[in-house]
């Protein structure tokens, strides 16, 4: 069983919170540990914080962006990382062409509310397809992932997605990864799909991948249970 800390690094607008079930289920095994990105804007920058951070080794969980800073940890830094852990995430560089536009227009979209509107209801647009459909009726599920995006200023949020659009292609570092890592991925993840960590299995030597069933892209709240669970076994490993 891993003695090493654990660091836990957020997504998109999020904070501790989208941990906090695995903090308290997984405290006994590590100690937890979740950076802030800041105003950072770009994923290496975030990853680099990260590191100046960080104790001398340690175990490494990322989800959704934080799985890409996660990534640029590993590029940095890999000696330091026990293992690893990537939750509904992805690896490559944004697509040139029109489906990169599309997503630059997607993200501009949410941004614009975010600057007109507030962070809150910028929200309440970005959870439809991101929680599984049967929970957006989950008040407390969905108060809880609120909040959580209201405390994240739009500087903070207009960084990181400048930082998503200029992401850097990780497929080089998938392929140098030795330590036990695991995939994670919601079955009904609509916006980092199963397929997406299938084929990152399938470049991580030795990796494995663990579904978890009806949940969508915010697995940590919306499973906790299996999530923890997952990371327990990983953590184990």
């Amino acid at each position: 069983m891993s003695q090493a800390p654990l660091l836990l690094l957020p997504g998109l607008t999020c904070d501790q919170a989208v941990w906090a079930d695995q903090i308290a289920a997984l405290s006994a095994t590590a100690a937890c540990l979740v950076p802030a990105y800041g105003e950072l804007d770009s994923l290496p920058a975030m990853a680099q914080a990260v590191l100046r951070e960080a104790p001398p080794r340690f175990a490494l969980a990322g989800h959704s962006m934080g799985g890409r800073v996660a990534l640029e940890v590993m590029r940095a830094q890999p000696q330091r990382v026990t293992r690893l852990a990537l939750l509904d995430t992805g690896w490559q560089a944004r697509p040139i062409g029109e489906v990169g536009d599309e997503e630059a227009r997607r993200r501009q979209r949410l941004l614009d509310i975010a600057h007109s509107n507030g962070m809150r209801a910028m929200g309440r647009e970005w959870l439809i397809g991101m929680v599984h459909p049967e929970r957006l009726q989950d008040q407390a599920l969905i108060e809880a992932i609120l909040a959580m995006i209201e405390r994240c200023s739009a500087p903070a949020f207009a960084g990181q997605i400048r930082a998503l659009l200029n992401r850097p292609d990780a497929s080089d570092v998938l392929s140098t990864i030795a330590c036990p890592t695991l995939l994670l991925c919601g079955r009904e993840d609509a916006w980092s799909p199963l397929a997406r960590h299938e084929a990152m299995a399938g470049l991580i030597a030795g990796s494995r991948l663990e579904v978890i069933e009806r949940s969508g892209h915010m697995s940590t709240m919306e499973r906790p249970v299996d999530v923890s669970a997952a990371l327990k076994r990983w953590l184990a490993e």
